[in-house]
């Protein structure tokens, strides 16, 4: 199905992914712009907790079967995704099973980053997807690293409680689900108190961080030498199948095409923040650059500038 030109164009010229631009030309003319890292580490914090939160109040709304059948359907995609990045990686991109591990770990998770971007771009649209998304993030994230993990490995055993801990208790697992617990509890009424905070300066502090994202993903696609255009082709074909399959899984569960072309997005990402976390733990023979490089430097922006809108008109299509 043709993708609207007038969706494209409308993504392209959102604040969100001109602040990414920015970063990638800051990056190519050399510019000494740059964001402190405890800057980076506060706005991470900031939109993880905000959409923990946003998630945790439409929660309450959802009866326990519903939530349980999302979350277990999450769960297989993540295992599905993990797998098939693995026998690509190791048939197409011919990796070592350490290396396709590694990569497998990386594109069975999710970039929550991408995951808000989609989410933007749907309320920009007049069309919000379900808050209940946001559970749906750590449901795919924790088991598709483990089994990346296990697959490096050749076996389970090869996973330690430690790493398993890692993956638990990172940065973005607690963020999102300490967010769910406090929006459920509070409800819409007690969220409304911090409203000035964690949502009217949500999209400055959304820019703030794609101009950041995009000098960091500049800076990693200096660093591709080996196998580029193959790397290149798996980093955006996988990824894009991956996100119309689970789009129409997305559609077949019942969520609104906003919530499907949301959830396909997730599926569609991969993580660069709490799986090379986890990789570096586990695997430190691996070669966690090339897999950085391929999620961050090539699938996050194919997803932000072109993904995204794709998945989103498709939803639309299959709703017709």
């Amino acid at each position: 199905m043709p993708v609207s030109t007038d969706l494209l164009v409308a993504n392209l010229v959102s604040p969100v992914v001109l602040a990414f631009g920015l970063g990638v030309i800051a990056r190519a003319i050399r510019s000494d712009l740059e964001i402190p890292n405890q800057i980076q580490a506060y706005l991470s914090i900031f939109l993880l907790l905000s959409i923990g939160l946003k998630g945790g109040v439409a929660l309450r709304t959802v009866p326990f079967g519903e939530l349980l059948l999302l979350v277990v359907v999450t769960t297989v995609a993540g295992l599905v995704t993990a797998t098939s990045a693995y026998l690509a990686a190791r048939h197409f991109l011919r990796e070592e099973r350490m290396n396709a591990g590694a990569i497998a770990a990386h594109f069975g998770s999710v970039s929550a980053v991408t995951f808000i971007a989609a989410q933007q771009f749907t309320e920009r649209l007049g069309q919000p997807s379900e808050g209940i998304l946001v559970a749906l993030v750590v449901a795919l994230e924790i088991p598709a690293i483990l089994l990346g993990l296990a697959l490096a490995r050749g076996s389970a055993s090869g996973v330690s409680g430690r790493v398993i801990r890692e993956v638990v208790t990172g940065r973005t697992a607690v963020l999102l689900i300490g967010g769910l617990a406090i929006g459920a509890i509070s409800g819409k009424r007690g969220i409304d108190a911090i409203d000035a905070m964690y949502f009217q300066l949500f999209q400055g502090m959304l820019m703030l961080f794609m101009l950041d994202m995009g000098m960091v993903a500049a800076s990693q696609l200096r660093q591709l030498r080996r196998g580029a255009l193959k790397l290149a082709v798996f980093a955006t074909v996988l990824p894009f199948l991956h996100g119309i399959l689970f789009t129409t899984v997305g559609h077949w569960v019942g969520f609104t095409p906003a919530g499907a072309a949301v959830f396909g997005t997730m599926v569609a990402s991969a993580s660069y923040i709490a799986a090379p976390a986890s990789v570096r733990a586990a695997l430190p023979e691996a070669d966690a650059g090339r897999c950085i490089t391929a999620a961050l430097g090539i699938t996050f922006p194919f997803n932000l500038a072109i993904g995204i809108p794709t998945y989103v008109a498709y939803a639309a299509w299959l709703a017709r």
